[in-house]
């Protein structure tokens, strides 16, 4: 298992033992032309960043937005690297460090078929099962939860998501939402050698621009929903919708599950290139009616602090009932997403009836929703949440639950979708009876800034409602604690699981979770032992 040496970046996870393979069968297999000797040499890994790269790896050297990645051929090769993959253009920067080069048309393009072949074993039966699944919202959890389930079943998991990498029991923190293309299939090769049955990963619309799973067939893909976000990479809702239509292609799954809960939801049937079957939950769908026509449907049942219970019911008349162990009518519909994707991947109904009707879902879903109080004081939930339709859902479930005032903390991220701003600051003064307006990531923007126009976009919507704005969010949690009491909620949403704010391009080390519980001890609250990992020891 390699480490990244840098201290900013969790580490790049490989297999222990990978394959050897010759770079004259790569050559073959990829290059248009070669330059320098190929002859006796073996790769053992693959890789675009010198960062990661291990002695064995070829260096895959790319077009960058204001450098090409040959620039860095002899960086490279002081590393170990065997040799190198380039198009044209860094061939001549390349072919000076000695190594020996394949020039490939579109480097970028094909690394995920590149990865693909140089962490193969040559046996398609040693994979394990594979489900993806995409949408703005509900990603995480879904993935989450189709590892609490698989687990419950028995098998051995392995998940790729936001919040974590976890192969066979180890857990580490993600880079990306979805590794890289090279990232992406070393993670699984570890995982096969660590004998994973099935794997949940996280997709985003990024990683299938950016082409992070080519190479990969997923078993079974899932589409939870599609709403206002990340209008920062793409021109428009249209172009982003597009964006996530390849997951649903025979090169990118072999069978589908889609939840009709969203407007969008019908014309991702109507396209969907596979199999498919839908899901819908009419409590909470766009549309109710449409909803109901699902091939399976999530029934409300309860909601409770410490969970929602739901009924799964099929056309056919099978049905099951449990826990989803976090508040929430959407993730009611998450864990049914996470259910019939299962089923859709082979396993057996009965077993999933055994495993889970009648009692809970087995999971763990950091920063979802997640309750950091104890049993007296205010309840504070933070969450990851970052779009308007993300802070709508998660208030309306914490009131549903809540005998007093609802209090909504939260941020934006500085140098992202700047055009969701009004609608996130509509959205959590609508829900909520007291605001918190407080900074997230800033990145390299002007936190100030963000924070008038979050609070614009609530004083448009209720130009009467208390609002308050700190900074830093260290402060802002200290201030929301005193302003609320016994019986009232906090929803401290942005930051989830993240252990660090992204301030002028440094990682600096934050827990949400952790200041939570600060503040409310120090406002003389009790709070439980936290389950996660703790920045600020006493």
């Amino acid at each position: 298992m390699a480490i990244d040496p840098s201290p900013n970046l969790p580490p790049v996870l490989r297999p222990d033992s990978p394959p050897a393979h010759s770079l004259e069968a790569l050559a073959a297999r990829f290059a248009r032309e070669t330059r320098g000797q190929l002859t006796g040499t073996e790769l053992t890994g693959i890789t675009l960043a010198t960062a990661d790269l291990l002695p064995g790896d070829v260096f895959v050297a790319v077009q960058g937005v204001n450098r090409h990645g040959a620039e860095f051929a002899a960086t490279a090769a002081e590393k170990g690297a065997v040799a190198v993959v380039t198009d044209a253009a860094g061939a001549d920067v390349a072919e000076s460090t000695g190594l020996p080069v394949l020039v490939v048309d579109d480097p970028r393009g094909i690394l995920g078929e590149l990865s693909a072949w140089v962490y193969s074993t040559g046996r398609d039966d040693s994979l394990p099962i594979l489900f993806g699944t995409t949408g703005t919202n509900g990603k995480t959890s879904v993935s989450h939860l189709l590892e609490g389930i698989l687990g419950q079943l028995g098998a051995v998991t392995g998940l790729s998501s936001t919040a974590e990498r976890h192969i066979a029991g180890h857990t580490i923190v993600s880079r990306l939402t979805t590794p890289e293309a090279y990232e992406m299939h070393a993670l699984l090769a570890l995982m096969r050698e660590r004998g994973v049955e099935a794997v949940a990963v996280e997709v985003s619309a990024q990683a299938l621009s950016r082409r992070r799973v080519d190479g990969i067939v997923f078993d079974v893909a899932g589409f939870t929903n599609l709403s206002h976000d990340h209008l920062d990479d793409y021109a428009d809702m249209r172009e982003y919708f597009e964006a996530k239509l390849p997951l649903f292609r025979p090169d990118r799954a072999r069978r589908a599950v889609i939840c009709l809960d969203s407007s969008f939801a019908p014309e991702v049937v109507q396209r969907c290139e596979v199999p498919s079957v839908t899901i819908g939950t009419p409590a909470i769908a766009a549309d109710p009616a449409s909803a109901g026509q699902a091939d399976w449907i999530v029934e409300i049942l309860d909601e409770r602090p410490g969970g929602t219970e739901f009924r799964l019911i099929a056309r056919d008349g099978r049905s099951l009932t449990t826990v989803v162990p976090v508040i929430g009518r959407h993730m009611a519909a998450n864990a049914g997403l996470a259910i019939v994707m299962i089923l859709e991947g082979g396993y057996a109904w009965d077993a999933l009836v055994a495993a889970l009707d009648g009692g809970r879902i087995d999971a763990y879903l950091p920063g979802r929703t997640q309750l950091v109080s104890g049993d007296r004081g205010p309840a504070v939930y933070v969450d990851f949440g970052h779009s308007p339709d993300a802070f709508e859902k998660t208030l309306a479930a914490i009131r549903r639950v809540t005998p007093g005032r609802v209090l909504m903390l939260f941020g934006a991220d500085g140098d992202r979708d700047a055009t969701k701003r009004h609608d996130m600051g509509r959205t959590a003064v609508e829900g909520s009876d007291i605001l918190v307006v407080t900074d997230h990531h800033p990145r390299f923007e002007d936190i100030a800034s963000i924070r008038a126009t979050l609070i614009e976009g609530a004083r448009r919507a209720r130009p009467d409602a208390e609002i308050h704005e700190y900074s830093p969010p260290e402060r802002a949690i200290v201030e929301a604690v005193a302003l609320v009491g016994d019986g009232d909620a906090i929803l401290w949403a942005g930051p989830g699981h993240q252990d660090y704010r992204d301030i002028r391009g440094v990682r600096t080390p934050y827990s949400a979770r952790e200041l939570a519980r600060r503040a409310l001890r120090d406002a003389g609250w009790p709070v439980p032992e936290p389950h996660w990992p703790v920045p600020y020891p006493d």
